[in-house]
């Protein structure tokens, strides 16, 4: 059994131990206690409660490796560049979706090699479904006790009709120019990383994202679209998404099904 392998359980029950914790505070009558962190971006006390859950969780590991999450004080990028292997985490990605009680969000894990992602879990607290995947491991869905391996679509940039994931009420210059450049495509919304899981699921085929995300948004579940068979790429560039970059704020990318 390789390192990746022997990991995979334990971050697992991890992830659903984070979104149980996520899921009592939304199913309560409670504050949310929504504070707007520098960003602007919303904070509540289910981001933190899962980001104490994750990060105790990791550090009970046998295996020990640096965390980076979007809920700890960052190191400078002095102190992490030569990470070997490091935790990326987002203990709640789609706060703003927790917030309008919409079910979409996600408890996202990844190990990160050097600057790519190996390994990476994403858990739906609401739907309690699993997603998870390492490098040269194949790409799983697991809901209900049932585990089956996932597939993206084979897909070419001219058929029509391609499913692409991006909001229908605000479409910026840049990513309306690129759906103008497909033939007939069907517009599809939703929210945090399970953008990437209906490409590795086959329930679409692109997902521009020509707006800012961080790491921790993408390192998850790009190693689950990637093992199911698709791509995430530098938009107007084939260069892949790298890691633990001094700035952790990701390039525009183009994630995709598996391109013919």
């Amino acid at each position: 059994m390789n390192l990746y392998q022997d990991l995979i359980s334990e971050i697992k029950e991890i992830a659903i131990k984070a979104g149980e914790a996520i899921l009592t505070i939304y199913h309560s009558d409670m504050d949310f206690g929504v504070e707007a962190k520098s960003d602007d971006s919303p904070l509540t006390i289910a981001d933190k409660k899962a980001n104490d859950i994750i990060v105790a969780g990791l550090k009970s590991l046998n295996h020990q490796f640096p965390i980076i999450s979007e809920e700890n004080k960052l190191l400078d990028y002095e102190e992490r560049k030569d990470y070997d292997h490091f935790w990326l985490v987002d203990p709640l990605d789609g706060t703003k979706e927790f917030i309008k009680k919409n079910g979409e969000f996600t408890v996202n894990i990844a190990l990160v090699k050097r600057d790519r992602p190996v390994l990476g879990v994403v858990y739906t607290p609401v739907t309690e479904e699993l997603f998870f995947a390492f490098k040269d491991g194949g790409a799983f869905k697991s809901i209900q006790g049932v585990t089956k391996e996932i597939n993206a679509n084979k897909f070419e940039m001219t058929d029509r009709n391609l499913r692409v994931i991006c909001s229908r009420s605000h479409l910026n210059d840049e990513t309306q120019k690129f759906v103008d450049g497909l033939n007939q495509p069907e517009l599809v919304s939703k929210g945090s990383s399970l953008k990437f899981l209906m490409l590795a699921e086959g329930k679409a085929e692109l997902y521009p994202r020509i707006a800012p995300t961080m790491e921790w948004d993408t390192g998850a579940a790009q190693v689950i679209l990637e093992e199911a068979g698709g791509s995430v790429i530098q938009f107007q560039s084939d260069d892949p998404l790298v890691y633990n970059k001094a700035n952790l704020l990701n390039p525009y990318f183009i994630a995709s099904a598996k391109k013919n």
